[in-house]
């Protein structure tokens, strides 16, 4: 059987409901990424008074870390498809810290914002752009609702090969199941510097740069590393939740044998993962 064309608003509904049904493990399990958000934080360069938009949010760890930044005056919009990852976020945020009054939050598709135009200093995307189905789309609206002189910065997957974070559990997915009939855009696909820097160019914006960030994540057990795996998946872990028990076993035994080059303990296994974080301007 061939694979369908892509049906974006198909993928959409898709993650749309794999992040909604997961947000309170995904926002367990950032403490593993925390290397890179501040690596994403350092390269924004907030300061008191600006106005920030972070798109994709998620349950808003991003955006809590920026609200604090920003104060006083400042303030952050936390967007994203899935909403209830913004409600995890805003339950997760302690009403006493005195960020909590500048974040707002807003349910929104990150290619068709509903923003003035100009009226951000800072636009935050932390491992969403290669998300978007229309990622030029995207960046366009980035562009758009940035001030003259506002910057971007993002991050993303690198190459394939340097990411077993997933390519690990993903190999094993490629070996017990056919292949999907509906395609999805890659989570690698701005993993080239070189394409991350055409990509951002060709919606308008300036001085990019681009510096690596290597982080290594340490798992307990397997079932703890395929969990994690899971809960960063969105819409193809809520495409794997529907398979048959036995296919599910079988997936995680593939997962233990796949991971034995990662133990480096009697119960410590450490998977690494190379992403690109990015910044430009407007």
């Amino acid at each position: 059987m061939t694979r369908s064309s892509f049906d974006p608003l198909r993928f959409k509904a898709l993650e749309r409901s794999g992040f909604n049904r997961i947000a309170q493990r995904y926002a367990a399990g950032a403490a593993m990424r925390s290397a890179l958000a501040d690596a994403l934080l350092d390269a924004a360069a907030l300061a008191p008074g600006q106005r920030v938009l972070d798109l994709a949010s998620g349950p808003c760890l991003l955006a809590h870390d920026a609200a604090r930044q920003v104060l006083p005056q400042g303030w952050v919009l936390a967007s994203d498809i899935a909403e209830n990852m913004l409600i995890e976020g805003r339950r997760r945020f302690d009403p006493s810290d005195p960020a909590a009054g500048a974040l707002r939050y807003a349910a929104a598709d990150a290619e068709h914002l509903c923003l003035p135009d100009a009226s951000f200093d800072r636009v935050l995307a932390g491992l969403a752009l290669f998300m978007f189905p229309h990622p030029n789309r995207a960046l366009s609206e980035i562009r758009r609702v940035l001030r003259p002189g506002g910057r971007f910065a993002l991050s993303v997957w690198g190459p394939r090969e340097e990411v077993p974070l997933l390519h690990r559990a993903q190999d094993c997915i490629a070996r017990v199941l056919p292949p999907t009939r509906i395609e999805r855009p890659s989570v690698y696909r701005f993993g080239n510097p070189a394409e991350l820097e055409s990509a951002l160019t060709a919606a308008g914006l300036t001085d990019v740069r681009i510096e690596p960030c290597r982080f290594n994540c340490r798992f307990d057990s397997v079932d703890h590393y395929w969990r994690a795996f899971l809960d960063l998946a969105g819409g193809a872990a809520e495409s794997l939740s529907r398979l048959p028990d036995d296919l599910q076993a079988r997936l995680r035994d593939e997962v233990a044998l796949e991971l034995e080059s990662h133990r480096i303990g009697q119960t410590v296994w450490e998977v690494g993962a190379l992403a690109l974080v990015a910044t430009a301007n407007a």
